[in-house]
């Protein structure tokens, strides 16, 4: 047992300075008093119930996590959201440490204004919190309460997701939030992966040792370079832990990123320093304080609206919890009701699954399936795939099309083959009827420090810029050493890398309406030319090695504004020696502002009316 186990008597009381709390008593028909009401009653805000139940612990014998089972129906006219809930022991646990408690919560997310009413559904029983039956168990303690609480219009703007909805995905090669009804584009981090193995999280320990090359003597993050980053009114926990995790976000965040990646379980895997449970060892039990202290790591993620891929194993000990018994489906629960209402949000089944063939397809769809019944909000569901490329595409992603319940591809493969690789899921999940989010996730062999390689010439050109000109979903970069994935301490060391990923990123979102455009290489004669088009509108033209290119614009009608822009540095759209064109055949775009041997990307698009 760990010392703040023996340090559970140091409870602090209250809640988190960063959330304003709002606390409501109502009286509820057939019950004596409903659920305490925590924060802001806000469109798309993380509105939480706690109730008071049975006084248990994360050691009792009767195991209190697949002994009990929370759901609460939230209902506005005729439609109902049946969410998950979890054990929270005393309610206060990322202050407390507290491993035990009489706390029950659950997250709700509302999607509009009004009058919301809830009914609890608390049941005990053998297995019960992993039983698919609803009648499954007795209902016990609070089960029936009910009440109701207005919900405002939101306040929030910019990054902020709780100004613009819940990220999901909509039938398209890209995802939308469903308030503001934007479409987004991933920009962000996959390294390090182990980025949840922070040494101020309660029982967060390494089970590996020095191999991993870790700068501090415990193993695990400390991310000190980026406690400067953290600012006056951030959270923390524990009389200021967490400056240090908290300021990587408000830095990723700074350099325009939009994304990161972390597992949550890494048992047997490259680092063996993440997982959500007591012990090692102890698959069903839940250290509650710990996923705690991820809670509010993850709601500063909202607020500075970077969306998060939780990748819940790795290849090496993807054997861990077995296939689809009740350790793994308890596994899905806890991590859904604890953290599905985060608006931007990627489930990942693995990363590198099925390397050594341990999951069969029905596995997989028995997986996404169970997910996707306990997720209220919907979000997509995914894996990385080890170079994919070099595997019968029926062996991979391609036992998968068409099924409704995955919807986004993790790429993971060279550099040489970002642009074709995504240009093959694309099409075949658009012609399998469910087009997928298709996100390049690693580039091997990974990307150094800007110290060794300051423009990332091949990163920029064949995966940055190759990903985005096929139509991509967004990407993420792994880290290789020094500085590399496992022992990732300062972002810095990547910092003009950053540039270079928002520059692309820029010029696909602020320029193009790039959720309606689609490769077309062909328009170009050149070999090595990227095309992005909504035909006979706009046209993106990416010229890797500089110098001019012809357009074929023999399907188009009217004038056309040609533009150009720096890849390297980025900036505003500037002029070249051609600044319009006519469409109705082949045509040259001229020759670029400055520096014709380098990269530049042309933006050609219709002319607006006088």
């Amino acid at each position: 047992m760990n010392t703040r186990r023996q340090a559970m008597g140091r409870v602090v009381h209250g809640l988190s300075r960063c959330t304003i709390a709002l606390f409501a008593v109502l009286v509820a028909t057939g019950a004596a008093t409903a659920a305490e009401i925590t924060g802001e009653l806000m469109l798309w805000h993380d509105i939480r119930l706690t109730f008071k139940g049975p006084d248990v612990s994360e050691t009792d014998e009767y195991n209190p996590f697949l002994g009990y089972r929370l759901d609460v129906t939230f209902t506005q006219g005729d439609r109902q959201v049946r969410v998950p809930g979890y054990y929270a022991a005393d309610g206060n646990a990322a202050e407390s440490s507290a491993a035990s408690g009489n706390r029950w919560r659950v997250h709700f997310v509302p999607d509009t204004t009004g009058t919301w009413t809830y009914t609890a559904s608390f049941r005990k029983g053998q297995n019960v919190a992993v039983s698919e039956k609803r009648d499954a168990g007795v209902p016990v303690a609070f089960d029936g309460e009910s009440g109701s609480f207005e919900v405002a219009p939101t306040d929030k703007s910019g990054r902020d997701h709780r100004g613009k909805g819940m990220l999901q995905y909509v039938g398209m090669h890209h995802m939308r939030y469903t308030g503001s009804g934007e479409y987004f584009s991933i920009v962000g981090s996959q390294s390090p992966e182990n980025f949840l193995a922070y040494f101020e999280f309660d029982n967060t320990v390494d089970y590996r040792g020095p191999t991993k090359g870790m700068p501090n003597p415990d193993q695990l993050h400390h991310y000190e370079p980026h406690v400067r980053d953290w600012r006056p009114g951030d959270p923390t926990w524990q009389n200021g832990k967490g400056k240090g995790i908290i300021g990587v976000l408000n830095y990723l965040a700074a350099k325009n990123l939009n994304s990161f990646y972390t597992l949550t379980m890494n048992n047997y895997g490259d680092t063996m320093d993440i997982n959500p449970w007591i012990a090692y060892e102890e698959f069903t039990r839940y250290d509650v304080s710990k996923l705690a202290q991820w809670e509010i790591v993850f709601s500063h993620m909202d607020r500075m609206g970077l969306l998060l891929m939780l990748v819940t194993q790795e290849e090496e000990g993807e054997q861990t919890l077995g296939k689809l018994g009740p350790e793994r489906k308890l596994y899905y629960r806890e991590l859904v009701a604890r953290f599905a209402h985060h608006h931007g949000l990627v489930w990942d089944l693995d990363e590198e699954m099925d390397r050594w063939r341990y999951f069969t397809t029905q596995d997989m769809k028995d997986m996404s399936n169970y997910i996707r019944a306990l997720d209220p909000y919907d979000h997509p569901i995914q894996y990385v795939q080890w170079k994919a490329e070099l595997i019968d595409d029926m062996k991979t992603y391609g036992r998968l099309l068409g099924f409704e319940n995955f919807n986004s591809t993790a790429l993971q493969h060279d550099a040489e083959r970002s642009h074709s690789e995504t240009i093959k899921w694309l099409d075949k999940s658009a012609e399998a009827g469910q087009p997928w989010l298709v996100n390049l996730i690693e580039m091997n062999p990974g990307v150094v420090p800007d110290a060794e390689d300051y423009w990332h010439d091949k990163v920029r050109k064949l995966a940055i810029w190759g990903h985005y000109m096929a139509g991509g979903s967004g990407l993420m970069f792994f880290f290789t050493n020094p500085h590399g994935d496992g022992n990732l301490e300062d972002y810095r060391t990547r910092d003009h890398l950053f540039d270079l990923m928002h520059h692309a990123h820029r010029f696909v979102t602020e320029f193009l309406p790039f959720e309606r455009m689609k490769h077309a290489d062909e328009l170009t004669t050149a070999a090595d030319d990227y095309v992005l088009a909504l035909p006979g509108e706009v046209y993106a033209v990416y010229l890797p090695d500089g110098g001019s290119a012809e357009l074929d614009l023999s399907d188009a009608v009217g004038e056309f504004e040609v533009h150009w822009y720096d890849p390297r540095h980025g900036g505003e759209l500037q002029q070249g020696s051609v600044t319009s064109l006519v469409g109705g055949g082949r045509r040259a775009l001229g020759e670029a502002p400055a520096e014709p041997l380098m990269d530049w990307a042309v933006l050609i698009r219709r002319a607006e009316s006088p």
